[in-house]
């Protein structure tokens, strides 16, 4: 055998253990294949089927971007001013007055089953995935199953992982089709799969509740959330208001609502300079998304649902926002 016919079969050999020990690196890693016989073994107790299991998460393997930004996560970025710029620019707000124009009969369809006024699920969607542009490219079995094993909050993602697999057994959704965020929200409305489970919806009866791709059960599926979660349709998220030089900061997102007419009396106005409206048994709380006066906001009842939907004071004030912006004619 020459040197040539020699070299090639040990490069080849050498090249083979060398991918082996890269990819045993994770795959190899006995503390994840007890994860895994664990956790398979769980799933199919719950009546996950063999196939959906070996299809998702045979070969899965922790992805560390996704251990990265959930460690990484700031408590707040950026000023509550840079984050509404950002999220309520010209441009999204001239595509979501045209998405309600575009598809107003279905919205409005919607907006009287579920007791939801349609500009709020045009700015949930909007504020969400950018109208649907944005979904997130992670595959969710696994950014769930790589936070379930991290451990951080091991339990709550160990759930949605297991209520992930459910919704591809269910046959919603194919694996390799199940994309989102690095958190595991999914579609365009962004639920996780517990939000899915709770309240997606197959408005078009196709038997598929397809929040990725079909736009009456995008819609519904927003509406059935706020509709399930307490939305009044007969009154607004809030208003921007201007506070007295001597309010007490105290009072801001405390408990205790008052009457609009309670807050006019206590100084309190339209962001104009205009007395405030009067609305008989109306309750509001003041918001104060920065901390600072120049940002007020008078939130009604629907703002709670939107805090529901997701927590963040920002998030809310910007969901509201660009509802009353879509709504407007400019």
């Amino acid at each position: 055998m020459t040197r040539r016919n020699i070299f090639f079969p040990v490069l080849a050999s050498a090249m083979l253990l060398l991918l082996s020990a890269c990819a045993g690196g994770i795959a190899g890693d006995p503390q994840l294949a007890l994860w895994k016989r664990e956790f398979f073994s769980e799933a199919r107790e719950k009546g996950i089927s063999h196939r959906t299991l070996e299809t998702a998460l045979a070969d899965f393997t922790p992805i560390p971007r996704i251990v990265e930004l959930d460690r990484a996560q700031p408590e707040r970025t950026k000023s509550f001013e840079k984050y509404v710029t950002r999220l309520l620019s010209p441009a999204r707000i001239n595509e979501g007055r045209e998405l309600l124009a575009a598809h107003r009969g279905m919205l409005e369809r919607i907006g009287a089953e579920y007791g939801v006024q349609p500009r709020f699920i045009v700015a949930l969607w909007g504020i969400e995935t950018n109208y649907g542009k944005n979904m997130g490219s992670y595959p969710v079995p696994w950014s769930l199953a790589t936070l379930a094993y991290d451990g951080r909050r091991g339990e709550f993602f160990r759930s949605e992982l297991m209520q992930s697999l459910a919704i591809i057994d269910a046959g919603h959704i194919a694996f390799e089709d199940m994309n989102g965020s690095w958190a595991g929200a999914m579609g365009q409305c962004q639920f996780m799969p517990s939000s899915f489970q709770r309240f997606a919806v197959d408005h078009n009866g196709d038997g598929r509740k397809d929040i990725w791709n079909t736009q009456e059960d995008i819609f519904a599926s927003i509406a059935h959330y706020l509709s399930a979660s307490g939305w009044d349709e007969d009154t607004n998220w809030g208003r921007r208001v201007k506070l007295p030089s001597h309010f007490d900061k105290k009072l801001v997102e405390s408990k205790t609502a008052k009457t609009l007419a309670e807050w006019q009396v206590m100084g309190v106005r339209q962001w104009d300079g205009a007395a405030l409206p009067q609305h008989a048994g109306l309750k509001a709380t003041v918001v104060l998304p920065d901390n600072k006066t120049d940002r007020a906001y008078l939130a009604y009842d629907n703002y709670r649902v939107l805090l529901k939907w997701n927590r963040s004071t920002y998030f809310a004030t910007a969901v509201g926002l660009l509802a009353d912006h879509i709504a407007s004619k400019g």
